[in-house]
């Protein structure tokens, strides 16, 4: 099975970026799965039905996000019955939406769970580790393979649960910085891991957004309005590849495209 995990859509360009590239990508790496985390799709902070199925039709099978879920209101519309879009599972248990998925792929099926960090993050979050030990222990017996976004800001966070769950779950990627690293492995029991995604959005920005404004935060200490970067963009993910029989992770690959 070849699976690609797709890095935080930033806005407009980013959306756009997406939709052209991941159809071909899908025909040239004969993928049969993308994974795209959408939460700053929607001009740069949250998600719409309206974007949700541009990704859809742009080529993603299971939408993941993360803290800035909640910043279109209208996700509400859907969050409840789109049964692959996913928000953080160590929300409170009365929160709208899902943690973890199994979708379909031919034969077989695949858990994908959708987490967030703690460190320097929003506090409300339940502790990752130990919930994801709970949903693994209700998905893994139905999963040939699983895949964890950990939506998080410490890189040693991300390391920690990869570390943990290594051996136990196909592939534990980082989302959230918006910053490719280049530390894709296959760690020592087998599972596929990479600090962070990166990011599909303009390239000449600051984590996708015009420079200009964030500088000025930087400088003043004051607040400052962000809007979304245009121009030409970047498209980064991380490409997974299984053992049919085994389900074991046999090979990754960083991918990294400019418009």
């Amino acid at each position: 099975m070849r699976i690609l995990m797709v890095g935080d859509v930033v806005g407009r360009p980013g959306r756009y970026f997406f939709m052209e590239q991941t159809p071909e990508l899908k025909q040239k790496l004969r993928l049969d799965m993308v994974v795209v985390n959408g939460e700053n799709a929607a001009h740069g902070k949250g998600l719409t039905p309206t974007i949700f199925d541009e990704l859809i039709r742009g080529g993603a099978d299971v939408v993941t996000t993360g803290n800035h879920i909640w910043d279109n209101p209208t996700v509400l519309q859907i969050i409840d019955t789109e049964p692959f879009l996913l928000r953080p599972a160590n929300y409170p248990e009365d929160t709208p939406g899902k943690g973890f998925c199994i979708y379909p792929v031919g034969k077989k099926k695949v858990g994908v769970i959708n987490l967030s960090g703690r460190t320097f993050m929003q506090p409300i979050m339940d502790d990752p580790f130990r919930l994801g030990d709970k949903i693994l222990s209700v998905i893994e017996k139905n999963c040939d393979v699983i895949l964890i976004d950990f939506h998080a800001e410490a890189t040693s966070e991300k390391l920690a649960l990869a570390h943990y769950f290594d051996g136990q779950v196909t592939a534990v990627v980082g989302t959230h910085t918006h910053v490719q690293t280049a530390d894709e492995k296959i760690l020592p029991k087998g599972t596929a891991y990479i600090s962070d995604l990166g990011m599909v959005g303009a390239e000449n920005s600051i984590l996708g957004v015009m420079v200009e404004p964030v500088i000025k935060k930087f400088l003043t200490g004051r607040p400052s309005k962000f809007e979304v970067a245009e121009g030409a963009a970047i498209y980064c993910a991380f490409l997974i590849e299984t053992n049919n029989k085994t389900n074991k992770v046999v090979n990754v690959e960083r991918i990294f495209i400019k418009s």
